[in-house]
């Protein structure tokens, strides 16, 4: 699956990582919901932080459709908030 971290590019993800993508996601969510900025940063990092570190980076020049679109690491909870779908950031496939 192909996940674009906006203002970073575009990563390649087995969808294996999908479960836990969407533990941090529903995290994430939480975050926003409570209000709570500090649990916010530490989430939106985590999720942040695990597709890169799982992810494949595609080259720059690649025009691969992107399954899921994260925000950047310094966006806002009410940037975050305005992304968020019935499902999150990202939507369970299965």
């Amino acid at each position: 699956m192909i996940v674009r971290i906006m203002g970073e590019g575009q990563l390649d993800l087995s969808d294996a990582d999908l479960g836990l993508l969407n533990t941090f996601d529903r995290t994430l969510e939480d975050a926003i919901e409570s209000g709570s900025e500090d649990t916010f940063r530490q989430a939106l990092h985590d999720l942040l932080a695990k597709v890169r570190e799982d992810g494949k980076p595609l080259p720059p020049d690649s025009l691969e459709t992107s399954q899921f679109i994260l925000p950047p690491a310094d966006a806002t909870m009410d940037e975050v908030r305005a992304m968020l779908g019935d499902d999150g950031l990202i939507p369970d496939l299965a």
